[in-house]
């Protein structure tokens, strides 16, 4: 009893001293405590959950060592945040995740920043001239976790190993104008550069590569029948070489073959469950399920590979929670299948897990 009045005595003793002394200096607290009541399962009981709110990602203390209770203490009196609880970007734009490794496109800092989760911590690359990055707007991996982005201001694929050490770049002005996105196969030797070009220009398609950059084909014009783009934006490829285009002005999905032929589109505009408003970003996972996520909805939808839709997560919302978003923007699935979705507005990554997992722990 004795320990514990002197610690408090200490503790309002150190208060009062800060208080007199350092007029500018208060107490900061370790992290805003949620009062966030909703669920953190997806579907809602009663159904049968699929997905997991897992975690959140937007600074170095998400993946670090966790704090020593002393550190923290004397952080908060002396009311000093700790630069490891900044966010570490400023506009997370595409996402990209393989072991353990996250990697998310900053426009604004013209970055990758990576969450090195196995080693716990955060870097950055890309300003490294002359092969620095200027506008970074998609993110692709190869089952090499070498990294291809895809940058709308140099036009070109830029790529790096998985520290992010360039090799070298793939395409250029001479073929593209404005590459948004970019896939790639697992064994990186197809990559397809989403090309969504100006909104006065017919050259709204898709270029493929081989592992070389040598031009291999163009799929597309604008417009809106089979094989055709109205602002394509973002494209993934499945675990058979399928290529999944966002092709967000038509607000569809377009499916193809590992060549580029045409294989079917599913999605359509409006305001239901199925539909999409405002698609941003696409993903695959190792079932071959297809994810999008939507501005407008601020949800990710998961639909089958024939377009059939299985749920949805995440709604619009003006406070930062679990599942709750403002301007929803990239998504990823990693080899496990955990899920990783971007908000822009609250400048966050949130990591979803599939239910099943649980019941195997």
């Amino acid at each position: 009893m004795g320990l514990i009045f002197s610690y408090r005595y200490f503790s309002l003793l150190a208060l009062a001293i800060c208080a007199a002394l350092l007029p500018g200096c208060s107490i900061v607290p370790e992290k805003p405590v949620s009062t966030f009541k909703g669920p953190l399962v997806w579907p809602p009981p009663p159904e049968q959950p699929r997905f997991v709110y897992e975690t959140i990602l937007r600074s170095p203390a998400d993946v670090a060592e966790p704090e020593l209770e002393k550190d923290r203490w004397i952080r908060q009196l002396s009311g000093v945040a700790s630069p490891s609880d900044r966010p570490v970007f400023e506009k997370a734009a595409a996402i990209a995740a393989r072991q353990g490794r996250i990697y998310v496109t900053d426009t604004s800092t013209e970055t990758i920043v990576v969450f090195d989760v196995p080693r716990r911590r955060v870097f950055r690359f890309g300003k490294r001239a002359p092969n620095s990055l200027a506008k970074p707007s998609g993110i692709a991996l190869d089952d090499q976790s070498n990294v291809y982005v895809a940058d709308a201001k140099r036009r070109q694929i830029m790529v790096f190993d998985s520290h992010g050490l360039f090799l070298r770049v793939i395409g250029g002005p001479e073929d593209l104008e404005r590459p948004t996105g970019v896939a790639v196969s697992r064994d990186g030797t197809r990559i397809y550069a989403v090309d969504r070009s100006d909104n006065e220009s017919n050259n709204h398609r898709v270029v493929i590569y081989d592992k070389d950059g040598a031009r291999l084909r163009i799929i597309g014009t604008r417009g809106s029948g089979d094989g055709q783009f109205n602002v394509p934006l973002q494209a993934t490829v499945d675990g058979e070489g399928r290529l999944y285009v966002l092709d967000s002005g038509n607000f569809r999905v377009q499916a193809f073959d590992r060549e580029g032929n045409f294989i079917r589109a599913f999605v359509r505009p409006g305001v239901y469950p199925g539909n999409l408003a405002r698609p941003r970003g696409i993903a695959v996972d190792p079932d071959g399920n297809v994810y999008v996520t939507d501005a407008s909805f601020n949800n990710f939808q998961v639909f089958q590979p024939d377009g059939q839709l299985l749920l949805a997560v995440g709604e619009g919302s003006g406070a930062s929670n679990p599942g709750r978003y403002g301007l929803l923007s990239g998504i990823a699935v990693d080899e496990t299948g955990r899920v990783y979705v971007v908000d822009q507005l609250f400048n966050k990554v949130e990591v979803f897990r599939r239910a099943n997992e649980l019941e195997t722990r």
